[in-house]
C-alpha cells in the first residue's frame, strides 16, 4: 500500500493523517491548526504523505514548506491543488471547489484569504502565524 492509500485510510474521523514507509500519525485539530504546529515543533515532514479533511491554499503551502511528498483532501480548493501541481506534488481530491468558505459558511476562509496573494511557502507561514495570533488575541477597550 503506498503512503497516501494508507493515509487515506486512516484519515477515518481524523482531520489529518500523516504516513511515510508504513508509520503513520493522525492529528484532530481544526483547521491548518496541526500543520502549523508540526512546523513550529521543527517536525521532519520530509517526504510524508497527507491525507486531509479540507485542503485549501493556506494548508497547501504549508505541506510545500513541509517538504510533504503527497496529498489528499477529502475537500480541496482549485488554489490548493494548483500551488501543489506547480511545486510537483502530487495530489488527489474527494471533491473539488472553487475555494474554502470559513466556519460561519457565510464567507472565505481567513485563512484563504491571507495567502491569496501569496506565492512563497516561508511567507505564507508568518503571514498565517500572525493572522492567528490576531484572531486569537481579544480585542482591547480603547477609550
Amino acid at each position: 500500500m503506498s503512503d497516501l492509500a494508507a493515509a487515506k485510510a486512516h484519515l477515518n474521523g481524523h482531520s489529518i493523517c500523516l504516513c511515510k514507509s508504513g508509520e503513520w500519525f493522525t492529528d484532530d485539530g481544526r483547521g491548518i491548526s496541526p500543520m502549523m504546529r508540526f512546523l513550529g515543533e521543527n517536525r521532519d515532514l520530509r517526504g510524508y504523505a497527507v491525507a486531509d479533511v479540507i485542503v485549501g491554499k493556506a494548508a497547501a503551502m504549508l505541506f510545500v514548506k513541509a517538504g510533504i511528498a503527497a496529498v489528499y483532501g477529502e475537500v480541496m480548493s482549485k488554489a490548493a491543488k494548483a500551488f501543489l501541481e506547480t511545486h510537483l506534488i502530487p495530489c488527489e481530491a474527494k471533491t473539488l471547489t472553487e475555494f474554502i468558505i470559513n466556519r460561519k459558511g457565510d464567507g472565505f476562509c481567513p485563512m484563504e484569504q491571507t495567502v491569496a496573494a501569496i506565492d512563497d511557502p516561508d511567507e505564507a507561514y508568518s503571514a498565517l502565524k500572525e493572522k492567528i495570533k490576531q484572531m486569537t488575541t481579544p480585542a482591547q477597550d480603547h477609550p
